[in-house]
């Protein structure tokens, strides 16, 4: 500012006062300081004007997931090309952190809107009981939570009904005679695993079958393989089976293959979120699919409306349907050993 209030001759006042766009100087003079701070390469200071009342056009997202977790796993970062087609336009940031577990999460949020260095933010993989909920409301900083309205207190929800998903899937794999299905999941206690948990109980009663076997895990392909060769090579093999995300599902056709199981005669599988992954093995797999940049999108325009002080209710989006392709079929009569 000293530079060009030389360069112009003029006070940095004046300098201040016409870079910010405020009143007390002239439009002639304006425009001159407004070329010279172009000439040499001035740009705002966004931490300097969150410090003194302004936004830090900047949000935060932290991501409470084995780091490897999102180079891989295809949710991620089709979610964050959603959001960040909509914060471009808007010229926001996107602060992107890992965390090991939600005390850190919580403490970084509370860094992160001390030192404005946050308009808001993004609450992924909400839990059951969710500490973070109430934190986030006593700080007052706007948030939008990524997972179902019964997990996000009075904050705006963006969120899909994985119940129905999981009835679709089990309608279909009991219509095709599979009566020993088990489901592969995430993590325990996540909001949303536990909307499906629920679902999965509710389906295979209805559909007239025994009740399917859960196994948690990480998320992982490392995580999904193990369960699935655990199941595999158990006395009571199930002749379909579920993955809560796409690495797994793919991490146990490998297995089923490694165990001479032929995929789908001896066993079908389905994927949660169709991907690039589920369309390039073979079989290809039959998964459940929704528009995941569009859901990232539509949680960036939320999360921006409220900074902007406007009121925003929870968004339902339409479920992840269910695409069957070759990775699954009726059973076969009598299972073979693997």
């Amino acid at each position: 500012m000293a530079d060009i209030a030389r360069r112009a001759g003029v006070s940095k006042v004046a300098v201040s006062y016409a870079l910010n766009g405020q009143p007390g100087v002239s439009e002639a003079t304006r425009a001159s300081i407004k070329s010279i701070a172009e000439e040499l390469g001035w740009r705002p200071n966004s931490a300097a004007r969150a410090l003194t009342g302004g936004r830090a056009q900047a949000v935060g997202l932290t991501v409470r997931r084995p780091a490897r977790t999102l180079g891989v796993e295809p949710f991620f970062m089709e979610f964050i090309s959603g959001v960040e087609g909509v914060l471009s336009e808007r010229s926001y940031g996107l602060m992107l952190q890992m965390v090991a577990d939600q005390d850190s999460e919580i403490e970084l949020c509370r860094r992160w809107w001390g030192e404005r260095r946050i308009d808001g933010v993004f609450l992924m993989d909400l839990q059951a009981e969710d500490r973070r909920v109430p934190t986030v409301e006593a700080m007052g900083l706007p948030a939008v939570a990524i997972g179902p309205p019964s997990a996000s207190g009075t904050l705006p929800a963006i969120w899909s009904d994985d119940g129905e998903s999981v009835h679709e899937i089990v309608r279909y794999l009991a219509m095709l005679g599979h009566r020993n299905i088990a489901r592969v999941a995430g993590p325990a206690g996540l909001a949303h695993t536990e909307v499906r948990d629920t679902a999965l109980r509710t389906a295979c009663r209805e559909a007239g079958i025994p009740e399917a076997t859960v196994t948690y895990t990480d998320y992982t392909g490392g995580e999904g393989a193990s369960a699935a060769r655990t199941l595999l090579i158990g006395p009571n093999r199930p002749t379909a089976m579920i993955f809560d995300n796409d690495i797994m599902a793919v991490a146990a056709l490998s297995v089923a293959q490694e165990l001479n199981l032929s995929i789908p005669a001896d066993l079908s599988i389905v994927a949660w979120d169709e991907s690039p992954l589920t369309q390039v093995v073979r079989p290809m797999l039959s998964a459940v699919t929704r528009d995941i940049p569009a859901y990232g999108a539509r949680a960036a325009t939320a999360l921006l409306a409220l900074i902007d002080g406007e009121d925003v209710d929870d968004i339902r989006e339409g479920y992840a349907r269910f695409v069957p392709r070759g990775s699954t079929c009726p059973p076969p009569s009598k299972p073979t050993s693997p």
